[in-house]
């Protein structure tokens, strides 16, 4: 491959590079507004990519409109950006978390915030605590992205899709993006990828691995009296079983509630149905997703509209433009984190970021085949079991600001980003109000790098 300052010679042909940067971020979701965000406030100069017209990915177009998995008990394990986005939206009065003094286990706290689903989904006690969680609008997501995008000074292109990655002996150089504008090329010393699905580091040439998991086509509903659906679920125990269990049967999969209260009066948000044996790298697939969804939908809101108390007016106020994708390519990178490592909380020495009570080790964000490139989201190095257990929202954008942190720490002292200063990394981490796991809970396996 040839290159000058205007242009760079592919296979495929020459294609302008209309932008070069110290950081480029492919992929505008949760863990790329993150990576972004955190590699311009230290300095660079950083250019986000995004093939919708909107940032956000599954917490905005995907409408998986609940922050959790951040908490380890009273212990909030997940901080920084995420924090920051959710204090944005709640001065926006777009986003509901539960106050201190109310997350904690009581028959009367869960009726209060259950249908909010800011209580603690992975324990098994009854009733399952309140805990720090926010549940939030979609679009109050977009735009507290967006400002903090702006105010850090990353440069945004919108409507651009990854094609593929430009390598030059074994390190990337760049990316190039199919748009309206033709193919255009993207130069960048560092490259993140933020796509969810591996799009750079599988196209640059990094081993991966691929799983797949359930897929989800998000709506909401509108016109819906929640007050009213919450008296029947309580005061008619017996009843409401038995229409819940059919209106789950109608929507043929989902989590323990199929609906959830949201920051907008009257409007409801239904995290299904759960579709499996569907892979969301198949655009067969994906297609018959969208079909099968919404004709689910159909069937869900006629019988909710006859059969629950609340729901008589209830119309489909959207569906999510993406449909929920939880599992596709994962790196197979310096280490791929395993189930156990999850499970029984190991700790690493080179632990960068943390989600509820695991850790995550810069490792695993690193591919072994290719220089210059960091992961950060739900493709990161793990085993598909691991993976499934390990990549909600707010862990996704501490492994974006932590790889952020680390491009701008690699381009100040000169180094590749696989020898950046784990020490160093953390502080900065620290000292910008993220929690890089350095101090491990009491009861964290501790594990040699």
């Amino acid at each position: 491959m040839s290159k000058s300052e205007d242009w760079v010679r592919t296979e495929a042909g020459q294609v302008p590079v209309v932008k070069r940067a110290d950081l480029v971020v492919v992929g505008g979701g949760p863990a790329g507004i993150s990576a972004a965000v955190a590699g311009a406030r230290n300095g660079l100069s950083t250019v986000l990519l995004e093939r919708y017209p909107y940032l956000g990915g599954l917490a905005s177009g995907g409408m998986v409109i609940v922050l959790d998995d951040m908490c380890n008990g009273s212990e909030i394990s997940v901080r920084g950006l995420c924090t920051e986005m959710i204090e944005r939206m709640e001065h926006m009065g777009l986003c509901v978390v539960p106050p201190e003094a109310e997350r904690r286990s009581s028959e009367q706290l869960y009726r209060k915030w259950a249908r909010w689903g800011v209580f603690d989904f992975q324990s098994r006690e009854k009733p399952q605590a309140i805990c720090y969680a926010a549940a939030f609008d979609p679009d109050g997501y977009k735009r507290a992205a967006n400002a903090m995008v702006a105010e850090s000074g990353v440069h945004l292109r919108l409507h651009s899709w990854f094609s593929s990655a430009i390598v030059e002996d074994g390190a990337i150089k760049g990316v190039i993006c199919e748009t309206k504008s033709g193919r255009q090329a993207i130069m960048g010393s560092v490259v993140i990828d933020t796509t969810g699905d591996l799009d750079v580091a599988a196209a640059a040439g990094a081993a991966n691995e691929q799983g797949k998991y359930i897929i989800t086509t998000v709506f909401r509903l509108g016109n819906v009296d929640t007050a009213a659906a919450e008296r029947f679920e309580y005061e008619q125990p017996e009843a409401f079983a038995a229409i819940d269990r059919e209106a789950k049967r109608l929507i043929g999969g989902c989590w323990e509630k199929w609906w959830l209260k949201t920051p907008l009066p009257g409007i409801v948000w239904c995290n299904c149905p759960h579709m499996p044996n569907l892979n969301g790298l198949e655009v067969e697939d994906l297609t018959k997703a969208e079909y099968a969804g919404r004709a689910r939908i159909e069937a869900l809101v006629a019988y909710a509209r006859e059969k629950v108390p609340g729901f008589e007016k209830a119309v489909v106020v959207d569906v999510a433009p993406q449909v929920g994708i939880r599992q596709t390519r994962m790196l197979r990178g310096r280490y791929v984190m395993t189930k156990e490592d999850v499970v029984q909380r190991r700790y690493f020495e080179d632990t960068v970021a943390r989600g509820r009570d695991y850790y995550y080790p810069y490792r695993s964000f690193l591919p072994r085949e290719v220089a210059n490139l960091l992961i950060a989201g739900r493709h990161y190095s793990a085993e598909p079991a691991a993976q499934r257990i390990s990549r909600e929202i707010p862990p996704c954008m501490a492994m974006g600001e932590a790889t952020g942190v680390a491009a701008a720490l690699a381009l100040e002292a000169n180094v590749p980003v696989e020898s950046v200063n784990i020490a160093k990394l953390r502080e900065r981490l620290r000292a910008q109000g993220a929690d890089p796991g350095d101090q491990p809970a009491e009861n964290a396996l501790l594990m040699a790098s």
